[in-house]
Formats: C-alpha cells, sequence, structure tokens
C-alpha cells in the first residue's frame, strides 16, 4: 500500500495542473452541493422536528358552542382515523387595546387550558411559568422575539374590565392560540367557540387532512364547524420563503456535480492515454493490475478531497446568511433554523467518492493493458485516427492551420465528447442565468408600473412632523389639481382579522384611479367593487383557497365577506388588496393616509414634491417608495451570476486540460509542422480552432437545454407566479450572449495551452524525442 501511496502521490505532483483543476472542479460543485442540501432541510427538518416533538395539531377547529355539545365533541376523538386529540377548550378573540407592553394591539384569540401538556400541541413554555390561577395568562411568543423589558409579569387590560398578570410566554408549533388561560377564566367572556385538537392516522397531505376532517364532522349537527386550520398551512408559511431560492440553487447544484463528473472523467482518461510509458513501468516494476488502478484513483481523490473540504467549507459560510435571509420574518416557534450534521457529512464523503466514480472507468482501461504494450504505445502514440477528416478538409479552400484544427477533435472522439459536455453544461447555465435575470428585470419593471415616474404621498403620522391640514378628500383633489399628475389612487393600511385565523392580515384598502398593481394581476381580475380582494399567491398556498372562493374579515366586532377575485404575482402571506366600498362596511370613518400619484411624462418628479409639501406641510412625498418584493431579486441575480461564472471558468478548465492533454501527445506532430514552416500564430490559430468547433457545436445544444431550465425555475418559485410574458423572454438580443458563450468557453480555456504549443522550438521537441 506504501507503493501505491507513493506512486499516487508522485503521479499527482507530476501533472500538477490536472490536480488543480480536479480540485478546483470538486470545490465548486461541493459548494453548490451544501448551499441546495443546506437549504432543502432547513425548510422541512427543522419544523417536523419542532412539530412531533410538540405532538403538534393536524386540524385545529373551532366549533360553534350553540350547536354543538362537549359531549358530542368528545365523541369525535374516539372515531377511526383519530390518532389523538385534546380538547374541548373555550375560545375567545379579544380586542388588546394600545399601549400593552406584551403584545400588540389587536385581536387575540385565547383559549382556556389548564396545563401546557395532554396528548396533542404540548405548548413548550419559553419565558415564565403556565398560568395556575385565575387572572394570569400566558402569551402565545411570536417571530422569536426578544421580550420586551417590563412584558413579564405586566398587566394586560381587556374589555369588560377584565385585568390579567402576563406570568408566562409559550410558543405552539400548531400555533392554537394567540394566549392561554385557566379554563375557569373565559366564565366572564361567555365563549362563543369551542377549540378541538387532532392529529390523524393519515396526514401527509392537504387531501388526507380534509378526509380526516370530513369523518368528524359528518357526525357533528350541520354548520356547528366554525372554523378549521390545516397544519400544512403552517408548515407552508414556514419553508415558503426558502422554497423562492431552493429551485435554482438545486439546478445550479446538479449541473456543478455534472461537470465534475465529465471533467473528472476527462482528466483521468487523458492521464491514463498519456500515461501508458507510466503504467508499463508501474507493472514492469512488479505493480499488479488492482495497484495500477488503486494508483490512478487515489491521485484523484487527493484533490478530491481537498477541493471537498474546502468547497464544504465555503458552503457552510454561505449557507449562514441565505438562511438568515431565506427565513427572515418567519414564525419559528421552537424549530431552530439550522442545517443538520448529515449535509456536511454527504458532501465531505459524496464528492470524493464522485470523482472516484468518475475516474473509475477509465482507470479500468489501465487495468487491462499489458506492461509491453503499454510501453510501446507510450514511446509511439498512434495518429492513426482522424486522418480521413483532415484530408477531407485538406481539400477545401480552409487555410491549412484551420483544417487541420478542424479535423483534431475527430481524433479522440471520446475525449472530445466528455470536453463537448462541459461546454454544453457552461452554455446552459449561461442561458439560465441570463433568462433568469430577463425574468426578474420584468418583474421589477411591472412592479414600477413599466411607463411613468411614481409618487407615493404620505400623511405624517403623530410625532412624526407637522400634522397634515388637508382632510382626505381635500388631500386627493389637490394631488389631481398639481400640474403633471396623471392618476392618484388613495389608500389606507388597516390590520383585519380573518375569521378563523390566528394571525392578523394587513390589507390594503384602495380607492380612485386603478394602481399599477392591477398589471400584475396573473389569474382573475382587479378589483371592481365592494366585497371583493386580491390576494399574493403565499396567502393561496398557505391557506389552501383559489380564485373565487369567500372569505370573511374582521374589525372591531364587524364583519365584511369578500371573494377572491384575482391572484397578483408576489407579495407575503399576510397581506391583501381590497376596495374601499369593503373597508366602509368595516369602518366607514377611516380616512386614506397614502397616496400613489403617478406622473405624466416629462414631469419634474423633485418640483413636484415640492408643490405638495407647499400645499400641506404635513405630507411627504417619496418618489419609487416602497417598491420591496418578496423575494430578494438581488440575491436571485446575484447567486445565478455568481454560480454561472463560477461554472464558465470550471468548463473553461475542462478545455484548458482537454488542450493541454492533445499538445502533450502531440509534440512530435508540432514539431514537424514547425519544422516544414508553420509558424507560432498559426499553431495557436490551429489549437484554438479545434476547441472552437466544439463550443459552436455546445451552443446549439446547451441553449435548448438552458431554456428548459429557465422555465423549470421560474415556474418553482414559491412566492411568485410569473406570467407567461416574464417567461417568454428568449428574442435575438437575449440568445446573442448564450449563443457565443460556447465558442467564448472553448478559446478562453484553448488559449495559454495553445500559446505554450506556440513557443515550442523544433530542437526542444527533437531533443525530447
Amino acid at each position: 500500500m506504501s507503493a501505491v501511496w507513493r506512486a499516487a502521490r508522485a503521479a499527482a505532483w507530476r501533472r500538477r495542473l490536472q490536480t488543480v483543476v480536479i480540485g478546483l472542479v470538486v470545490l465548486c460543485s461541493a459548494t453548490t452541493a451544501m448551499l441546495a442540501m443546506g437549504l432543502l432541510d432547513a425548510a422541512s427538518s427543522p419544523f417536523d422536528k419542532a412539530f412531533d416533538k410538540q405532538n403538534g395539531a393536524h386540524v385545529v377547529a373551532s366549533f360553534d358552542a350553540a350547536k354543538v355539545s362537549r359531549t358530542q365533541l368528545a365523541e369525535t376523538t374516539r372515531l377511526p382515523g383519530v390518532e389523538a386529540a385534546a380538547g374541548p377548550f373555550d375560545q375567545v378573540v379579544v380586542a388588546v387595546p394600545k399601549g400593552a407592553r406584551a403584545l400588540p394591539a389587536g385581536p387575540l384569540t385565547v383559549a382556556g387550558r389548564a396545563e401546557p401538556g395532554g396528548a396533542v400541541d404540548r405548548v413548550e413554555i419559553v419565558h415564565g411559568r403556565w398560568p395556575a390561577a385565575p387572572g394570569e395568562i400566558a402569551i402565545n411568543q411570536r417571530f422569536n422575539v426578544p421580550l420586551k423589558p417590563g412584558a413579564l409579569g405586566s398587566k394586560l387590560e381587556l374589555p369588560g374590565n377584565v385585568s390579567l398578570t402576563v406570568v408566562g410566554f409559550a410558543t405552539s408549533m400548531s400555533q392554537s392560540a394567540g394566549a392561554w388561560v385557566m379554563p375557569e377564566q373565559l366564565a366572564v367572556f361567555t365563549p362563543p367557540t369551542s377549540q378541538m385538537l387532532y392529529r390523524f392516522t393519515s396526514a401527509a397531505t392537504q387531501q388526507q387532512v380534509r378526509a380526516g376532517l370530513a369523518r368528524l364532522t359528518a357526525k357533528l349537527p350541520r354548520g356547528s364547524l366554525d372554523v378549521s386550520r390545516s397544519y400544512l398551512s403552517i408548515k407552508a408559511a414556514f419553508s415558503g420563503p426558502s422554497d423562492d431560492y431552493l429551485p435554482f440553487m438545486t439546478l445550479f447544484g446538479v449541473l456543478g456535480l455534472v461537470v465534475s463528473v465529465l471533467i473528472v472523467g476527462n482528466v483521468i482518461s487523458g492521464a491514463v492515454i498519456s500515461g501508458f510509458r507510466h503504467i508499463g513501468v508501474l507493472k514492469a516494476l512488479g505493480f499488479t493490475p488492482n495497484q495500477v488502478v488503486a494508483v490512478y484513483l487515489v491521485m484523484v481523490c487527493l484533490p478530491a478531497v481537498t477541493g471537498s473540504v474546502l468547497g464544504t467549507a465555503l458552503g457552510g459560510l454561505l449557507t449562514a446568511p441565505v438562511l438568515e435571509s431565506a427565513f427572515e420574518g418567519v414564525e419559528t416557534g421552537t424549530a431552530t433554523i439550522t442545517v443538520g450534521a448529515w449535509v456536511p457529512v454527504v458532501c465531505l464523503l459524496g464528492m470524493p467518492a464522485l470523482a472516484a466514480l468518475a475516474a473509475l472507468l477509465p482507470a479500468l482501461r489501465a487495468h487491462r493493458l499489458p506492461a509491453a504494450l503499454a510501453i510501446s504505445m507510450g514511446g509511439a502514440p498512434r495518429a492513426t485516427r482522424g486522418l480521413r477528416m483532415q484530408r477531407l478538409l485538406g481539400g477545401t479552400r480552409l487555410p491549412r492551420s484551420v483544417s487541420l484544427g478542424l479535423a483534431q477533435p475527430f481524433t479522440r472522439p471520446g475525449r472530445s465528447a466528455m470536453t463537448m459536455g462541459a461546454i454544453v453544461l457552461g452554455v446552459t447555465t449561461v442561458t439560465l442565468s441570463t433568462g433568469l435575470t430577463s425574468t426578474i428585470l420584468a418583474f421589477n419593471e411591472a412592479g414600477n408600473g413599466g411607463r411613468t415616474s411614481e409618487f407615493f404621498v404620505r400623511a405624517n403620522r403623530p410625532g412624526m412632523g407637522p400634522t397634515r391640514t388637508l382632510s382626505d378628500p381635500q388631500t386627493e383633489a389637490m394631488l389631481r389639481s398639481l400640474p403633471g399628475t396623471l392618476t392618484v389612487t388613495a389608500g389606507v393600511f388597516v390590520g383585519v382579522d380573518l375569521t378563523g385565523q390566528r394571525q392578523p392580515l394587513d390589507v390594503q384598502f384602495l380607492r380612485g384611479d386603478t394602481p399599477s398593481l392591477a398589471s400584475r394581476i396573473v389569474s382573475g381580475r382587479w378589483l371592481e367593487g365592494p366585497g371583493e380582494v386580491v390576494v399574493p399567491p403565499a396567502f393561496l398556498s398557505q391557506r389552501g383557497l383559489k380564485v373565487g372562493d369567500r372569505i370573511t374579515l374582521e374589525l372591531k366586532g364587524e364583519q365584511a365577506r369578500a371573494s377572491i377575485v384575482g391572484e397578483a404575482m408576489e407579495g407575503g402571506a399576510r397581506f391583501i388588496w381590497s376596495s374601499w366600498e369593503t373597508l366602509d362596511t368595516l369602518a366607514p370613518r377611516l380616512q386614506a393616509d397614502l397616496y400613489q400619484v403617478r406622473l405624466k411624462p416629462g414631469t419634474d418628479a423633485k418640483a413636484y414634491a415640492q408643490a405638495v409639501k407647499a400645499a400641506d406641510p404635513g405630507l411627504r412625498a417619496e418618489i419609487d417608495a416602497d417598491k420591496g418584493e418578496s423575494i430578494d431579486t438581488a440575491t436571485v441575480v446575484g447567486f445565478a451570476s455568481a454560480f454561472t461564472v463560477l461554472l464558465t471558468l470550471v468548463a473553461a478548465l475542462g478545455v484548458f486540460n482537454t488542450v493541454l492533454l492533445n499538445t502533450r501527445e502531440r509534440r512530435r506532430e508540432l514539431g514537424m509542422l514547425k519544422a516544414v514552416g508553420m509558424t507560432p500564430w498559426q499553431v495557436t490559430a490551429m489549437t484554438t480552432t479545434s476547441m472552437a468547433l466544439l463550443g459552436a457545436a455546445s451552443g446549439l445544444l446547451g441553449i435548448p437545454l438552458g431554456m428548459a431550465g429557465h422555465r423549470i425555475v421560474v415556474d418553482n418559485v414559491g412566492s411568485i407566479v410569473f406570467p407567461d410574458a416574464m417567461k417568454a423572454v428568449w428574442h435575438v438580443p437575449q440568445l446573442i450572449l448564450p449563443a457565443s458563450a460556447g465558442v467564448m468557453i472553448a478559446v478562453l480555456g484553448a488559449l495559454l495551452p495553445a500559446r505554450s504549443a506556440a513557443r515550442l522550438t523544433i530542437a526542444k521537441v527533437l531533443h525530447s524525442e
């Protein structure tokens, strides 16, 4: 074994360039694999572990206590398909006033539970303790935020002169309630609903959850089920942001792995062919065929292990900020957003194993070669292949250096095929990145209105500057009267409760001209009348709704039924849009405090902002304000661009290795050509032309693959639904770069070894012979 180790180490040192190429390829592949697997693990594993640890509820259901008795609800726990159940618990929604230290103002769902444990939804205490007597309350801590000073032990004043002491903060992965009190505490609120928590034997899909709930309600009075929520919607909210990044990161990871296999196989195949003499010498010295194979496998594993370690470490460093961006603002509960230990282990062990597997087939060729044949082949390499193509091209009017270069790939068809495969994937990556960038730019253009400048005119909040003097109608009339105004859309953001949901919604109620947002509807239509809402894709997916369904909005005891009439391209799961007529049903006295103004082309934006301030000092005009997207487009484009550069360089390294092997094998031929008068420039042209042919062919194959990959990515971004117009980005200008990418990669990789071959002197070649 020591002899194999010494021989492999010497071979790796002798082929330093090839060793570096393998190390860099594996490093890039390990980095992309670490990122993709890390994000995939963080998107599912932490939630599942925390949910199972708390024995989370597959369904949280609220029933009308006036229509169904507690005995009837208790009987549902023994139905087939119910694995475990907890309840019934009294439940009530109360209004938290402003100024509370423990939690923000707004509706709060309070459940009566004597203890945090139980068969389902074992609530975990984060700070303090569980309520032990009436007058105490434990708050469900949201977003894992630090406690406000003095929150623990503070008083929470609720309607009806009810004062509760905050004795603890807890968290529930089921999100069954916003707070908990002792059951007898809710007697003063006359709870209108009863809460049940169920776990089903089969609940892997939304269909199975609905089927389980249907079996329960079939045994209860009609209409007794008030509202229900599946744990899958909570899981979707948990992993939804990371799902935006996962498709393209996975695709780039797969591309990196395939490029690694092709280039490693190419390097080892070339090492075997160029090392025939070395193989013969090893066998003549007594190395067995298995030991010769082991030499070449160890030679590959040395740089592969190094590249794997460095790539895993680099991927680990990049994973932290990517996860932080992907899970920003997500309610994680007790789930810890970390990458499982199996991910780096798989990268550390899998990448060298993949490299060794790629090297195995060409290394087996060395296993079969007899010593005498290997030495004779190494001393006089055959040059009969490709002669037919050389003769065919020699009869054309092409310069001789070009015709010889075009025939060169046919001399080593296997090596040329693997090199071409690496270039094809490089072109695929460039095409994918170009298309993805075009789609994101089109997305941002649609968000910016596409044609005119936009202002957001805001009324100052109390304590944030001068109070506006104009009323809401007067402000809108003033804006419409200013020179340069094209459209005005008035709006106000209101926190509204969705019936059956603990988390409130941020609803923007709009009136006036149709906003630019209307151009971003991908399904249905924009608002046209009362009782209508437009929602983002994340809102629909996390709640199992679709366009056409109806929801109920609640605000301070008032309710408004609304139909989902349209789906916008993007947005957060808690943000929707509705008409001003719907707001009149909930809160008729509210006034608009935000005005979206589109300016006519050529209008001086700065002068317009000054005119607004002069009309009312309490108004602030901000051009292009609040244009954030639900997915970080800079991260997407930056990541795609970075890995496009990496994979392009890796593909160029594959070309570099091929040209290096070709020139070493053709030293005798190059010396002969220079002896008969071929200039260094012609040698360079001949060598680069041979790779340019592969690059041109690779461009024709790589562009369709890149277009297919682009469609896969844009169709699977979780929080955005791109319309067909943003997917159809392939026009002549967009195809110029991918079409030329193959040739550029080939020439970039071939240039240095070609120049080195051009500098070979006849005397040096004859001396080596």
